[in-house]
């Protein structure tokens, strides 16, 4: 791993050379946008890594929010989502198009990576019989409550980076007694804990806010490590509590 411009966040090399900042930020639908906290995020805390999506709605208002914080394209990660009324050749070429004009970036039409969002091992396989290319990225639903590691030890045996979002559960890890007693052992939040656990497991983690200080709270996690013995206590907390059901596949621009 080396580092990215900005905070200083490890990243991970795809199959294709790119390498992904191991933490983002992420956006929602619904009150996940905040144009003043992004331009935060990029300018005060260092963030060089953005997952959105068509569907947000949100990728011309990031697209002023890049433009504010000054922070150059080239040196930012954009993750933007196909719509599945976009699918097909031809529905797929011009999303694109229409996504890299919303968010203002340079590589048009051209993804520079691709990836694809809740795949499973069996639609990993019957993708791999009818394409060319692997995918870069499978981006899944990752926390302390639903840790799919068969899925992930797939992935990366094939060459393909697991990212995860959701990574504080929706909240419901928050409040987890073993999450709160590993925070008041390092001194840190819950939500570090977890970013942390996650990052530590080698997962390319975009927790998503719209409030400054939880923005600001969430990349405060490179300056400790959990032990082992920690690890394996957050790993063995209860699992398949999954919350989010949604699939789309994504790809990717940097």
């Amino acid at each position: 791993m080396d580092y990215s411009e900005g905070l200083s966040v490890p990243t991970v090399e795809l199959v294709n050379g790119l390498k992904i900042p191991l933490l983002g930020l992420g956006t929602s639908h619904q009150g996940g946008y905040s144009h003043s906290s992004v331009v935060y995020a990029l300018k005060e805390c260092g963030i060089r890594h953005i997952d959105t999506a068509k569907r947000y709605g949100c990728e011309s208002y990031l697209k002023k929010a890049i433009e504010e914080s000054g922070v150059n394209h080239e040196n930012l990660w954009i993750t933007t989502k196909l719509w599945p009324g976009d699918y097909g050749y031809g529905a797929t070429k011009a999303a694109c198009l229409e996504s890299c004009k919303n968010l203002g970036v340079d590589y048009i039409g051209i993804c520079r990576s691709i990836g694809v969002s809740n795949f499973l091992i069996s639609h990993l396989e019957q993708l791999k019989e009818d394409c060319d290319i692997i995918p870069h990225v499978n981006q899944v639903e990752y926390h302390p409550f639903y840790k799919p590691q068969e899925l992930v030890d797939y992935c990366r045996s094939q060459g393909i980076v697991f990212e995860g979002y959701c990574p504080l559960a929706k909240g419901l890890a928050l409040s987890h007694p073993t999450i709160i007693e590993k925070a008041e052992k390092y001194h840190c939040t819950p939500a570090q804990i977890c970013i942390r656990w996650s990052i530590q497991n080698g997962i390319v983690t975009i927790p998503k806010s719209t409030k400054k200080e939880r923005i600001w709270e969430n990349c405060q996690v490179f300056d400790f490590s959990l032990s082992e013995e920690d690890m394996t206590s957050l790993n063995s907390l209860e699992d398949n509590k999954k919350l989010v059901t949604l699939k789309f596949p994504l790809w990717k621009e940097h």
